[in-house]
């Protein structure tokens, strides 16, 4: 076996001793609620607060306190889809897959910027980030992403997709293979729930032409 594969063997068994049990836990969830968003299933939604509920604990025990605060958001993102995808179609019926429109980009774009801005100067003054303006514009672009996704907007897995592949690279150059292990997966279900999505868009559409 080539000296570079054993290194990256050895990183992948050394970061799997470090991962706690409940850090395990938490990935799986996480996993699952991918997953099954890509299938748009509604049971998408408790798995997401239970990944994120899990990571909110152990970012604050590691005093990992942005990220941990970041977990709150996600929480509330969360329990919002979860609404939404049960009542938010017409007349309070389930919600359907639909195309984000001007107006959704009118709104997400100024909010992507100036919070991935403003958390950028916050990181950049308060913290030792190597990157503080990159991770925030990337946090900014992945809470887009995760309201998107709330509302059914095919184009979400477009700004998943572009998130996990700069994600990837960063964590294998910042030591962490697991993680980085992680979020390839990730990409990957992105990709399958960005086909799916579109499939189920197409059908709807059909549908209602039918009617």
């Amino acid at each position: 076996m080539p000296v570079a594969d054993l290194a990256i063997t050895a990183s992948l068994v050394s970061a799997l001793r470090a991962t706690s049990p409940l850090e395990l836990v938490a990935v799986a969830f996480g996993l699952v609620s991918v997953y099954l968003s890509a299938r748009e299933h509604i049971v998408s939604w408790p798995t997401a607060m239970v990944n994120v509920g899990i990571f909110f604990f152990l970012f604050w025990e590691a005093k990992l306190y942005a990220d941990a605060v970041l977990q709150l958001f996600y929480l509330v993102l969360s329990a919002y889809g979860w609404y939404e995808w049960l009542y938010g179609g017409d007349r309070h019926s389930r919600l359907q897959v639909s195309r984000a429109t001007r107006l959704h980009w009118a709104i997400v774009t100024p909010l992507f910027l100036v919070g991935g801005l403003g958390l950028g100067a916050i990181l950049a003054r308060y913290t030792d980030s190597p990157m503080p303006y990159f991770d925030a514009l990337l946090t900014s672009a992945s809470l887009v992403a995760q309201w998107m996704m709330t509302r059914k907007l095919l184009e979400n897995w477009i700004i998943w997709i572009l998130a996990d592949i700069v994600y990837v690279p960063i964590f294998v150059m910042r030591g962490l293979p697991f993680t980085a292990l992680q979020y390839a997966i990730f990409l990957v279900l992105a990709v399958v729930g960005y086909a799916g999505w579109q499939k189920s868009l197409r059908a709807h559409a059909a549908g209602g032409a039918a009617a």
